[in-house]
């Protein structure tokens, strides 16, 4: 149990440090440039989904959906806390500083890019048949074709 919650939290201090570092390149790099803090906030976002669509991928092929949706939920959870509400304090701002708009559009951006990141990797996972049901179905279709047909005799 102590791995599992281990593994989460490295997973949502992952998902935090992207955001930091998309931060500090935001302030240090491109300080008054605002389209180009877009772009960096974009592909800041695309990383999050795509690391999020690995994390799926792998962990829907090694355990049930049960399992392991619950574990991504919270890194998810934790990470999205920590981004909206640490991150702009380290490098200098105020979350609440450019209104209720922008920290309620923040957390949805973040929701929309985790929930396409888990959807995409689960769905690619289960439609190429690697995910955890279908390779149960698999071993079952197997053993029930393994199995000599009973003789029956009149």
């Amino acid at each position: 149990m102590d791995r599992r919650w281990r593994i989460t939290g490295v997973l949502a201090g992952g998902l935090f440090a992207v955001n930091v570092i998309a931060r500090l390149i935001t302030r240090f790099v491109f300080d008054k440039d605002d389209a180009a803090a877009d772009r960096v906030t974009l592909v800041m976002f695309v990383v999050i989904g795509l690391t999020l669509a690995v994390v799926a991928f792998r962990w829907g092929r090694a355990r049930p959906l049960a399992a392991w949706a619950g574990d991504v939920t919270v890194a998810v959870l934790i990470a999205m806390a920590l981004t909206v509400l640490v991150g702009p304090l380290l490098v200098g701002y105020n979350p609440f500083g450019d209104g209720a708009g922008t920290f309620f559009a923040m957390i949805w951006l973040y929701l929309l890019a985790t929930g396409l990141g888990v959807l995409a990797g689960y769905l690619v996972a289960t439609a190429l048949g690697l995910d955890y049901r279908s390779q149960q179905l698999k071993r079952y279709a197997e053993v029930k074709a393994a199995k000599p047909r009973r003789v029956v005799r009149r």
